[in-house]
Parts: structure tokens; C-alpha cells; sequence
């Protein structure tokens, strides 16, 4: 085989995974400063990606406490039925779950990445999308930020878990104080009582 066929050029279209990022608090937050938004970065297929709060030891890293010191993985490979370059996903924290689209991730736990994937954690969305390529050793990331959460795109929003009154009311101080001092009055639900 000729060298020159085995060595990638700047022509080749390299895969891309595209990740657009959500979180409810990035507007007064700079959790995404870490990241190259908007800008395409190229790495090499060998290494995995990690995603986590610590600089040096993630590619990746979120300004934000919540988030673990190494959070998750993306690892790229190829298959014998398939030319294109594919990707898993690897949860690396104890602290906490990680889902992608229905499935949940304990720790070490991976499974492979759809060519378009919600993955969540803590409060933050990331909407993944492989874009495929010809390279083989090497792929490109871009990062961008979304104003709404991506689970509202692909039809797997979960409204925020806070308990809608019988009004259908999010506001409490709407309701009258003496309706509010009664507590729920529906049967099926649960009374904290003291005896």
C-alpha cells in the first residue's frame, strides 16, 4: 500500500460530533467557559474523550462544583461492518446517574451513542449529534449552547418535577392563605400527621 493513502489530509471530512448544551442556570453562570463554543476542535481517535470539572484531567471541562471530576466518556471506534467512525459513551462518576434518550448508565457502565442522543446529567442536556466523516483517525467536536432544553426537540421533555395545586397554579401565593393552612384535599394524597 502506497504511504500516501494511509496518511489523513487536511481534505479529508472528518467525523464531527456535535454537542449542544442546555442547562437551566448558563445564562448567569459561566459554567461553558472552559469550552470551545462555536469552534470545531480536532482530536485523535485513539484517545477518549472526558467531560468533567477537572481542567487537567478532562478534554472538556464545566465550571460548575455539581459536576464530578470526571464525568463521562466518549470513546471512538470502528467496526468491520461499518467504514464510518463510531462512538460509546461511559459514565465516569458514583455520584450520579447518566442517561442517554431512555437509558440510565451506572457507574463504569457504557453503552453505544446513536447517531443523535440526549444525554443528561444533573441539571445539564446535551443533545449529541455524529455527523459522519471519511477520516479514521482523528474527528472533530463542536460545542454550542442552546437557550431551550433539547428534550423539548426530541419529544423527551420532563417538566420540572414542582407539584401543580388543584387551580392548576404554579404560584402558591395565589391561592388564599386559609386554602393553603388546609393542605392537600384530595384523598389519594399524603398527610404528614403527628400523633
Amino acid at each position: 500500500m502506497n504511504v500516501s493513502q494511509t496518511i489523513e489530509t487536511e481534505e479529508d471530512l472528518l467525523t464531527c460530533l456535535h454537542i449542544k448544551l442546555y442547562h437551566p442556570q448558563q445564562t448567569c453562570k459561566g459554567l461553558y467557559s472552559l469550552l470551545p463554543v462555536g469552534n470545531r476542535s480536532r482530536h485523535s481517535a485513539e484517545d477518549p474523550l472526558r467531560l468533567g470539572r477537572d481542567a487537567q484531567a478532562c478534554t472538556f471541562a464545566l465550571v460548575d462544583l455539581r459536576v464530578s471530576r470526571k464525568q463521562l466518556a466518549f470513546h471512538a471506534y470502528r467496526t468491520a461492518q461499518s467504514p464510518d467512525l463510531l462512538f460509546s459513551i461511559q459514565n465516569l462518576t458514583q455520584r450520579g446517574r447518566l442517561s442517554v434518550n431512555s437509558s440510565v448508565l451506572g457507574y463504569l457502565e457504557r453503552m453505544d451513542l446513536p447517531d443523535k442522543a440526549l444525554v443528561r446529567f444533573g441539571e445539564y442536556e446535551m443533545l449529541i449529534i455524529r455527523e459522519s466523516g471519511e477520516a479514521k483517525g482523528s474527528f472533530e467536536v463542536e460545542f454550542e449552547v442552546l437557550t431551550v432544553p433539547p428534550s423539548r426537540e426530541t419529544c423527551m421533555y420532563v417538566p420540572s418535577m414542582t407539584p401543580v395545586m388543584e387551580t392548576g397554579s404554579h404560584v402558591i401565593n395565589a391561592v388564599p392563605a386559609e386554602l393553603r393552612a388546609q393542605g392537600p384535599s384530595e384523598t389519594d394524597e399524603t398527610l404528614m400527621c403527628s400523633s
